[in-house]
């Protein structure tokens, strides 16, 4: 008995119309949408908060905006070679993008990002217990470009918005993000020590 889960235009045959290094363009009937080439297109965002009660925020040109965006740190899985997990992707990007490097990483939920266009998923993780470790920035610091902000929590929903009357684009998953700090996922508020 077909699943009713699976949508039928999933037993159509799928047709590359462009691959590159890191995307991959598909049809599927009348469909068109992108695959990540890399990670069986996980990616991961990563939700941290400093021991002072900050939350870690990034600054970064977005090319395909044409802008600046603030975002949480997040980044692809399986973007280097060999094995990779949600939790070392998470710990890499973090450090990568902030300079933080923690012992604590809790995967909180995957879900999809876009999902009339991409087949990427995005796992929100929780980094605990951050040290800081050097200033961030990315690995190509020149292209990447970017700019660490901690903001303090009760503070980073107005921050955010000052920054889009600016003219920044903002993550939308930032909202969740923000969210997923002061609750559980089943709604109950986070108790200190939680």
């Amino acid at each position: 008995m077909p699943s009713t889960l699976q949508s039928p235009i999933a037993q159509m045959p799928v047709e590359t119309l462009l691959e590159g290094d890191w995307l991959r363009m598909r049809r599927q009937g009348t469909w068109e949408f992108v695959e990540r080439v890399h990670g069986r297109g996980m990616a991961v965002i990563i939700i941290a908060v400093t021991r002072d009660n900050k939350v870690v925020f990034v600054e970064q040109d977005r090319i395909p905006l044409g802008r600046r965006t603030i975002e949480m740190p997040a980044g692809l899985v399986g973007d280097q070679a060999g094995e990779d997990t949600l939790e070392n992707a998470a710990r890499r990007e973090l450090e990568e993008e902030t300079g933080y490097v923690t012992d604590s990483m809790e995967v909180l939920l995957i879900g999809p990002t876009s999902a009339g266009l991409t087949n990427e998923r995005i796992a929100y993780v929780r980094a605990g217990n951050l040290t800081r470790k050097h200033q961030g920035g990315g690995v190509a610091a020149e292209d990447e470009a970017i700019i660490v902000h901690e903001v303090p929590l009760d503070e980073a929903p107005m921050w955010l918005l000052q920054r889009q009357a600016e003219g920044y684009e903002l993550d939308l998953k930032l909202w969740g993000g923000l969210w997923m700090i002061e609750h559980h996922l089943d709604g109950r508020k986070r108790q200190a020590g939680d």
